[in-house]
């Protein structure tokens, strides 16, 4: 699969938080897992809860292509 940068954070390596578009245009976050002791319970076999910088998630979002248009 094919991962289309939205927005990412600078950070001296390519392992860094960021949000990208896949081919079918849903949205891939990539982030830090957030610790068992900070999520909430439920989260389903195969899944986990990132947590990426604010202003990446509004960056990312200003970059995704207006939905009508296509």
């Amino acid at each position: 699969m094919e991962l289309v940068p939205l927005a990412q954070v600078s950070c001296g390596s390519s392992a860094c938080p960021g949000v990208f578009e896949a081919p079918d245009g849903s949205v891939v976050v990539q982030g830090y897992v957030v610790p068992a002791q900070r999520s909430i319970d439920g989260v389903p076999e195969g899944e986990a809860r990132v947590q990426i910088p604010r202003d990446l998630l509004i960056r990312a979002a200003r970059s995704l292509p207006d939905w009508d248009a296509r």
